[in-house]
């Protein structure tokens, strides 16, 4: 091998190693492969299709992300890195997670153009994987070992076509390693700054040969942890250093600049106090505090804060910034040659999962107690029968219960997947497989520190037992007093109930509170069967002037359940949280598919390459009936140096189990009214005319109204069974540049847009209100959907999945890879080869319209959606030292909605009307002290720069990240 191949080899390698973003592109001219240790790069199965071809001789942008690129930056998770990669900005990964108790705390959600994880589909080695998340076809990356990653494609267009439902945004495919001889061991250890969060990781990986080499078998055993990370771990977000920006307490109404959002810190509801806030007058206002001092609201911050005084810090509900995550792999695959034409292989893998995070606490707003409530004190007594005339009637306390336990989430979730299948190589060229896949994933998420409400009523009202003269539960003395149930306890005295004194912080019997709370587990199950069979190759027959038209025919059949079984007193309404349902649904869908690629011309003037290429698939789902989605596309390479593609695309996306099948249950959300007199202007020209109207036919002032909601409000989800599926069309038109004259360089610029019609869309409670006045009329969907009181709050909504919605996203993507060899500059001094990376977008839209009719709502610049994103890498490699930069940056994004600050030109200073722009640097050294042993080091987010008046937006808690590890080979080179 010369020492030219042996440094291109190594520049292949090495060059585009990103600490956060690099991808590996195998560059050359068209119709070229670059060599490599004296061969070849061959051709390769590209995600977007199962047409056998090189990367950039495809219509299809993709972006593959090589397993070196995850060994430097320090991955020990997926998401978190590959959010750097602007389509896939909008991930979720263990912050965004984070206090999601839904079932989604601790999972890892890619999504694709910030249009939903529901539209991106997730592949392992092209075939579908198991969900983690209930009733959805969610894919958490936790469940894909690190250590055996070949690559990653991520395929930023609609190949529905090709790959069947949910690939309406793109694809994202883990290629895993195949054929290991060997012992390969990693260790890495990582921590934040201060110490916290620690995260590490160990894998082994051992395969060998068998049968004259004819068979290989590879098993891989891995363990990742996530450490917590709280916000008392991070000073800038402790009591009064924690600065949120809220309403302008002193905005004045005569002056139109005066800024209506401005940063306060020592936020507190003014309305509640860790051991209470106590109305002794019963006006619904919070008067003193249990020892009989003033509760204190020096400045009223609407609508529920104070800025200092007696209430409950804000800070003090942020409990988890990052949950807990343990998740540990291991996986089996095998493969053997039963003859030259027929492979049988087959792979395993069981997967244990544990996250754990807490959020906040109860809290109540009405808790009523009586006159003869043994543990109210005798001046507490005095104080409120003054305030109501003489007469006293018992007094309501207010209360965040932070003493009762702080509410969490502990979810277990076990994942089994399995795949046989046969495949192998027959007549010219041909190739064929028949592939199962099982997949089956449990999930046993279990409520920590949930309440049952019956029993804290119970033990809340507690008298003087005149038998003993102590506190005693009323109940147990008089089992009537509760009324008829029914009850989570039978009421008397052998019932349990130990009376709880509320009447400041801790005071509470431990015993009381053991017999109030519970943790309740909810078991999921969801399971995947997949057959897929197809044949590629050339068209027997036709042989173009250019060269065979290549084809892929194939069907396949799958099959997706999911049942969920609450625990009976979340089912019975007993407990603090949600009344939860049973869920249980299913849906099977037949399709075949076939793909064509057709040579027009090759090699002539003004045509070195030009080809169409197609795809089409007809599905008929058990669910909404048979849909069919095609693909077309064109690549056009007038030289050698740069070539021309386009494809269009109609995708469809099934709903899944959950917006067809939930059954109606209770929800929560909190509501802030648009028709108060602070956020009526902030709505659509509708906005005002329409809650004037509303208010005024309920008795009520517009003027002066006061949204009685202090709290979450409580609803109704369901999902619909009348959801048919929903549609997109997407365009991509793009050109690679692959000079001669820079050997190693490939630039390629591509445009995309999405559009989806008929989109299932669920809109949040929010946006449910805010819809209901900001339509022309009223008499519309949204309006339907709530009630409101007397007092004008809304005290009930109902939502659920329609096919109203439509999405548009549209941008430019870019990408620029170079790896330089000096010596092909004519430089002689070893210096080393060189890699640089650049990859980026510019967004153009973003935009959806909930309903028809309804005003187009644009979420461009808004948080997760910047205009401009970017992330460029440099690496030098040089003997066996790889030593790597890496800069990201995403533009400047609107703290509020563009619909608010065009209604509202002054809704902030200047310098606060946006979220900064997120610039992070990555660096990190590897040294290969032999070709079996590599130490690396590195740091991510080098500058510690911090989120923006926010716990996790535009950058994560974690800041400054050191991490460093150690891989070790027996047998095997690294």
């Amino acid at each position: 091998m010369s020492a030219h191949q042996y440094s291109l080899r190594h520049a292949i390698r090495h060059a585009l190693l990103a600490g956060a973003t690099s991808t590996l592109m195998i560059t050359g001219a068209v119709g070229q492969t670059v060599p490599v240790d004296g061969g070849t790069i061959e051709e390769i199965v590209i995600t977007g299709s199962r047409i056998r071809a090189n990367e950039f001789d495809a219509p299809t942008p993709t972006v593959a992300v090589s397993a070196a690129a995850l060994e430097q930056g320090g991955v020990t998770n997926l998401a978190e890195f590959l959010r750097n990669q602007p389509a896939l900005v909008g991930s979720q990964d263990s912050v965004q997670t984070t206090g999601d108790f839904i079932g989604s705390n601790g999972l890892n959600l890619l999504d694709l153009r910030n249009l939903g994880s529901e539209r991106t589909l997730v592949l392992v080695d092209g075939r579908r994987h198991v969900a983690q998340l209930p009733e959805t076809a969610s894919v958490d990356t936790n469940t894909i070992p690190t250590e055996l990653i070949e690559r990653i494609d991520v395929v930023t267009g609609g190949v529905s076509a090709v790959y069947g439902a949910d690939a309406v945004s793109g694809v994202v495919n883990f290629v895993m390693k195949r054929d290991f001889e060997g012992v390969v061991t990693t260790a890495q250890y990582g921590s934040g700054q201060g110490g916290a969060p620690q995260d590490w990781r160990l894998g082994l990986t051992a395969g060998s040969n068998f049968a004259d080499g004819r068979g290989n078998i590879a098993v891989a055993i891995e363990h990742t942890s996530e450490g917590r990370l709280l916000a008392r771990d991070r000073s800038y977000l402790r009591g009064t250093n924690y600065w949120q920006i809220a309403i302008n307490p002193d905005r004045d109404p005569n002056d139109p600049t005066s800024p209506g959002y401005i940063p306060l810190n020592d936020l507190r509801f003014f309305d509640t106090a860790r051991g209470g806030a106590v109305d002794i007058d019963l006006d619904g206002f919070p008067d003193i505090l249990p020892d009989g001092s003033p509760h204190e609201v020096p400045r009223f911050v609407p609508d529920y804060y104070s800025q200092g005084g007696t209430g409950t810090p804000t800070a003090d509900y942020m409990s988890h910034l990052r949950t807990q995550t343990d998740t540990s792999i291991a996986s089996l695959f095998t493969h053997y040659d039963l003859n030259d034409g027929a492979t049988l292989f087959a792979e395993a893998k069981y997967v244990y999962g544990r996250a754990v995070g807490y959020d906040q606490p109860t809290f109540d707003y009405d808790l009523f107690l009586e006159p003869d409530n043994a543990y109210l004190t005798p001046g507490l007594i005095q104080q409120a029968t003054a305030a109501q005339g003489g007469v006293f009637d018992g007094v309501v306390v207010l209360r965040d219960n932070f003493d009762l336990g702080v509410r969490g989430e502990r979810n277990a979730r076990e994942t089994f997947r399995s795949v046989v299948g046969i495949e192998g190589d027959f007549g010219n060229g041909h190739h064929y497989e028949v592939s199962y896949v099982y997949g089956q994933t449990d999930v046993s998420a279990t409520s920590l520190n949930n309440r049952y409400n019956d029993r804290f009523l119970a033990a809340l009202d507690a008298v003087i037992d005149p038998a003993t003269g102590q506190a005693a539960c009323r109940s147990n003395l008089d089992p009537a007093s509760l009324g008829t149930g029914p009850f989570s306890f039978t009421p008397g005295a052998s019932s349990g109930c130990l009376p709880l004194n509320i009447l400041g912080e801790g005071v509470g019997d431990p015993a009381a509170i053991d017999w109030i709370m519970t943790d309740s587990r909810r078991r999921s199950r969801l399971t995947q069967n997949v057959v897929n069979a197809f044949i590629s190759g050339p068209i027997p027959g036709i042989e173009l002037p250019a060269g065979p038209i290549d084809a892929v025919v194939g069907v396949e059949w799958r099959r997706e359940t999911s049942r969920t079984n609450p625990p009976l007193e979340d089912q019975a309404d007993f407990t603090f949280g949600n009344v939860i349902l049973p869920t249980a649904g299913s849906f099977d869908v037949k399709e075949a598919f076939a793909e064509v690629r057709v040579p027009l011309l090759s090699g002539v003037p003004m045509a070195e390459q030009l080809q169409l290429t197609g795809a089409v698939r007809g599905s008929d789902y058990s669910t909404v009936g048979s849909t069919t989605t095609w693909n077309a596309g064109l690549l056009w390479a007038p030289i050698r140096d740069i070539s021309f593609r386009g494809t269009v695309a109609e995708s469809v996306r099934a709903p899944n189990i959950a917006e067809l099948f939930d059954p109606q249950s209770q929800t929560f959300a909190p509501i802030q009214d648009p028709c108060t007199p602070t956020r009526v202007g902030q709505g659509t020209t509708y906005r005002e005319a329409n809650c004037v109207a509303l208010l005024t036919a309920l008795g009520i002032d517009p003027a002066t109204y006061i949204d009685p909601n202090t709290a979450y409000v409580s609803g109704l989800g369901r999902g619909n069974e009348t959801l048919s599926e929903e549609t997109a069309r997407s365009y991509t038109y793009g050109v690679v540049l692959r000079p001669r004259f820079a050997r190693g360089l490939a630039i390629s610029v591509d445009y995309y847009d999405i559009n989806i019609k008929e989109a299932i869309s669920t809109a949040s409670a929010q946006t449910v209100v805010n819809n209901c006045v900001d339509q022309p009329s009223m008499d519309n969907v949204f309006c339907d959907s709530i009630t409101r009181g007397a007092n004008g709050g809304v005290n009930a909504f109902i939502v659920q999945p329609e096919n109203v919605a439509s999405f548009r996203t549209r941008g430019i993507d870019f990408n620029i890879n170079y790896a330089i060899n000096p010596a092909d500059w004519g430089v002689d001094a070893n210096i080393g080869t060189f890699g640089l990376a650049l990859v980026g977008n510019h967004l153009d839209r973003l935009t959806n319209i909930p309903t028809p009719g309804a005003q187009q709502i644009d979420e461009r610049e808004t948080a997760y959606a910047p205009k401009w994103q970017g992330s460029a890498d440099v690496v030098w490699y040089f003997g066996g030292l790889t030593a790597q930069y890496g800069y990201n940056y995403s533009s400047e994004t609107s703290r509020f909605s563009w619909l608010r600050r065009n209604a509202d030109p002054y809704i902030a200073a200047p310098q606060y009307i946006d979220y900064k722009a997120m610039q992070t640097h990555d660096v990190s050294v590897s040294f290969d002290v032999s070709n079996e042993l590599r130490f690396y080091v590195g740091v991510r987010n080098l500058t510690d720069e911090r989120p923006d008046f926010s716990t996790n937006y535009p950058v994560s808690p974690v800041g400054r990240f050191y991490y460093g590890g150690v891989k070790m080979g027996f047998g095997t080179n690294l």
